[in-house]
């Protein structure tokens, strides 16, 4: 019984785990990271990652400007992920 019960805890949250994950890894909008992203993106090399990464932060920016934090997190995230940062 001990053993079902131990068996169906770590399947919960095997299984709660990734929505998790999914919350920790959107990105915060606030100026210091924006300030951030956007130094390291003009560090980028990479010309067809950078113009997607930067198209990406000023939708971001427009976002915060807008106070729509969750559609601005959604795109500093894409911005990180074209740098290749996620």
């Amino acid at each position: 019984m001990l053993k079902i019960t131990i068996a169906a805890a770590v399947l919960a949250s095997a299984f709660a785990l990734p929505a998790f994950a999914e919350d920790a890894m959107m990105a915060k909008c606030d100026d210091a990271s924006m300030m951030s992203a956007n130094s390291k993106i003009d560090a980028m090399s990479d010309g067809s990652h950078k113009k997607m990464a930067m198209k990406e932060m000023m939708m971001a920016q427009t976002s915060m400007k807008e106070h729509k934090m969750k559609s601005c997190s959604m795109h500093m995230d894409k911005a990180m992920k074209s740098m290749g940062a996620m």
